[in-house]
């Protein structure tokens, strides 16, 4: 694959996955703004609670099996309808299991009315565990593009029974009925599309190899998930819902950046950066083209919205939530961290290291979980999301220092490209927050609007560098091949062009249902799951089928 090719490929895939992705965020933005005037902090951080619980045993019942289907080249029906057994199986006990839970959340929280709260959300984990292989089985089997438009129209449905049912007074229920929505209409679609044939209940025993592929997978994301919803547990159990649930408001507004700019960049990087594994040089150079991309948009992004998070989250949620807007600005500092820290991630999987990712997660996950318990004991809600992101700014050194050890990536790939929008978040950070203390506004929009002016006004004058315009020549070249050149199929062409012309990305993941509930953006850690190209490979090279696509697997063998 040439170098045109696959910058042209990937530019697109981008534009593909963010459609689809923004579709989702504006709806996401949608319920948010009007549920947080139609329900009070409480109510969030009720669900909130609950989630944080149900989501462990949600992990539990999909034990990587989700990744681990994706990942099989060859999946017999036999096989197929084993696991569709395994998961319902799984999703019925554990449904069970947090039914029966129910007094010892309300205990952990004390909070009476979490018991019959998780006993309406339980049977989600058996909502869960049918959905799940159906939409690992259509990633398998359909185009990307049905899949978002799966995702984007049962949110929708969600989002309008939640307002609905807000609107009629339904209180934190609403949230449930929101999830509930999403995953039945889900539940209907996918089992249309893939139309499963469950046959007589019986687990054959290739299904135990996929499980302990999925085994290893749910190690990884458990330590990812303590990681991520031990705060909540922490906040709920010292704080109360109120607190929670202004964290979890701001927290929801926090992830859309890294959803919106990240995520799309991450599902065409790795498999980009999977096909130059071998090809040190063009790596680097894509390398660094990803850390310019994720400083120009992300860095920025938060420096000002956390200026201005006070007006804008008056905006977005409304004066009950001024807690939230102090949490935002302050959670700008874990942004910078994590939307970096994301080339971290790439790293360690598109090289196969994911081991080795696994082994430094097992030592920094704990210390962030550590870090919550440090910071809420120091100061309270504000000492944690401090914490959290003085954290997730330190970690950034061994973690790429372990990442690049060995390899043909130098550190000045990861630095070199960050440094110049991270100094422009900087000023852009101080101008808009300047404005808005030195010029007292109560319009909301104005107030955004001036600090938002303030920092254009004052990182303009940085573009005079020579340094700050070669940036931005690179980001143009990224812009203009968006732009899909004339195709000219070769002679004798094949469905494999067709194949070719796909882009490289990577479906969106839905929800579990406890995520749901929570109403917040998902952000995941990009799987393993690659595509790679065999196009310059001798002749005498044998390709490596784990890393190959379905379509490209079949052409190899048949």
């Amino acid at each position: 694959m040439t170098t045109t090719n696959l910058a042209h490929k990937a530019s697109r895939g981008i534009m593909l996955t963010m459609g689809g992705l923004w579709g989702r965020a504006l709806l996401q933005m949608l319920s948010t703004i009007v549920l947080a005037r139609l329900l009070t902090p409480a109510d969030f951080g009720l669900i909130a609670m609950v989630g944080a619980v149900m989501g462990i045993a949600e992990l539990v019942r999909d034990f990587g099996m989700t990744g681990a289907i994706i990942q099989a080249q060859n999946l017999s029906e036999r096989v197929w309808r084993s696991l569709l057994w395994l998961s319902a199986f799984f999703g019925l006990a554990l449904a069970g299991i947090v039914a029966l839970s129910a007094p010892f959340v309300a205990m952990l929280y004390n909070e009476p009315r979490l018991v019959e709260i998780t006993l309406l959300m339980a049977p989600g984990v058996f909502l869960s565990g049918l959905v799940m292989p159906l939409q690992a089985r259509a990633t398998k089997d359909l185009k990307f593009g049905t899949l978002a438009s799966l995702d984007v129209s049962t949110m929708l449905v969600g989002v309008i029974a939640g307002i609905v049912t807000a609107f009629l007074g339904w209180g934190f229920w609403a949230l449930v009925a929101m999830a509930g929505a999403q995953f039945i209409v889900r539940l209907v679609v996918l089992w249309a599309i893939v139309r499963p044939k469950f046959g007589p209940p019986r687990i054959v025993k290739e299904t135990w190899a996929l499980v302990g592929t999925g085994g290893s997978i749910f190690g990884a994301e458990l330590l990812g998930y303590a990681e991520k919803n031990i705060d909540n547990v922490i906040i709920g159990a010292q704080l109360g819902p109120t607190a929670l649930g202004q964290y979890s408001r701001a927290y929801a507004l926090f992830l859309l950046p890294l959803q919106q700019m990240n995520g799309p960049l991450g599902r065409v990087a790795l498999p980009v950066l999977s096909t130059l594994r071998e090809q040190g040089e063009r790596y680097r150079r894509y390398i660094r083209s990803a850390a310019l991309v994720i400083g120009y948009l992300t860095l920025p992004t938060y420096a000002i919205a956390a200026a201005v998070a006070q007006p804008l989250v008056l905006l977005l949620l409304g004066p009950n939530w001024s807690t939230a807007a102090t949490i935002f600005a302050l959670l700008g500092i874990a942004g910078f961290g994590q939307a970096i820290g994301r080339l971290r991630t790439w790293i360690y999987i598109s090289l196969g290291h994911s081991h080795r990712q696994f082994v430094y997660d097992l030592v920094a996950r704990p210390l962030i979980i550590a870090g919550y318990l440090f910071g809420i004991w120091w100061g309270g809600l504000y000492g944690l999301v401090i914490t959290y992101g003085i954290m997730t700014l330190i970690l950034l050194v061994p973690g790429f220092a372990f990442a690049i050890r060995g390899t043909f990536v130098q550190g000045r790939d990861i630095w070199g490209p960050i440094l110049r929008p991270a100094f422009m978040a900087i000023i852009a950070f101080g101008a808009a927050f300047g404005i808005t203390r030195l010029l007292p506004n109560e319009i909301a929009i104005l107030e955004i609007l001036l600090g938002i002016a303030a920092a254009i006004v004052c990182v303009g004058p940085l573009f005079l560098f020579r340094a700050y315009r070669g940036d931005v020549a690179q980001l143009m070249e990224f812009v203009k091949r968006m732009r899909k050149p004339p195709r000219k199929p070769a002679a004798g062409s094949d469905a494999s062009a067709e194949a070719d012309a796909e882009p490289l990305t990577a479906p969106v993941e839905p929800e579990t249902f406890a995520e749901a509930a929570m109403d917040e953006p998902v952000v995941r850690e990009e799987e393993g799951i690659v595509r790679r190209d065999h196009s310059d490979r001798g002749p005498h090279d044998s390709p490596r089928p784990s890393a190959m696509t379905r379509r490209e697997y079949r052409r190899q063998t048949d």
